[in-house]
């Protein structure tokens, strides 16, 4: 029937970075909505805070640079729920400002292992464990419009976030077979911590101004309504920012 809405189960989605920012925004989103969340970060009280007042949360300490935790993370999920519908692919660092000729190794590396190798660890395990259950899912990645286009001095965030999209469309091509899906999610200037430095922010012109920013709850409320999509309806990507930050025309 047109306009008729297909009732979703509750899902049972995996939150990284679930902590803080726009992953305890999201997660309690998805709490509300009455799905059933692992959530996982490095520290375990605040992903109780996350999950304080709600029953329907698991809350898990791991370091998702480290692939055999992932892997152990992975393994209590396929003993307990015994599947994943949804990976929101979160944890990720915001490095010190930093051009092609001052960064850092050490800088550099800790970008890597977790804006990139911990969404790779995560996201493999999630495929196989949803391929194995043999009916589909969905994998969301946190990417940025860094993703498109860079911010002065931003070499390491930057350069990690579009390898973010090239993740996120090869699980969309190895994934067609299995109906799992994937989603680069693009965020601007959601106010969360890591964007307390926006309002003296570095301009492409070398000034500095005050950029606007939006609640993160608006995010929430995004990947919530993709998250209760049917698996069979794919969303590449996804955009959202707030109006007026110098995003287009930024260079």
């Amino acid at each position: 029937m047109s306009g008729a809405t297909r009732a979703i189960p509750p899902r049972v989605v995996l939150v990284t970075g679930g902590g803080s920012g726009i992953g305890r925004s999201v997660a309690r989103e998805l709490l509300a909505r009455d799905h059933r969340l692992v959530l996982v970060g490095r520290h375990r009280k605040t992903l109780e805070e996350t999950a304080e007042g709600y029953a329907n949360a698991v809350c898990i300490q791991a370091d998702v640079t480290d692939p055999d935790a992932v892997r152990d993370l992975f393994a209590q999920i396929a003993a307990g729920p015994g599947r994943l519908d949804v990976l929101f692919n979160n944890a990720g660092v915001f490095p010190p400002p930093a051009s092609i000729e001052t960064i850092t190794d050490d800088s550099w590396n800790s970008a890597w292992a977790v804006n990139v190798s911990g969404s790779v660890w995560c996201a493999r395990e999630a495929f196989r464990l949803m391929k194995s259950v043999g009916e589909g899912g969905r994998i969301i990645n946190n990417a940025s419009i860094s993703a498109h286009v860079p911010r002065p001095k931003s070499l390491a965030y930057t350069t990690t976030k579009h390898a973010i999209a090239g993740l996120t469309r090869s699980i969309l091509l190895d994934g067609r077979p299995y109906n799992i899906t994937a989603t680069r999610l693009d965020i601007g200037n959601a106010a969360t911590a890591m964007t307390g430095a926006f309002v003296d922010a570095l301009q492409a012109d070398g000034s500095r101004k005050a950029e606007p920013t939006f609640d993160p709850d608006h995010v929430a409320r995004l990947v919530a309504n993709v998250v209760d999509l049917p698996h069979d309806i794919a969303v590449p990507e996804l955009m959202v920012m707030a109006a007026g930050m110098p995003f287009i025309g930024r260079g």
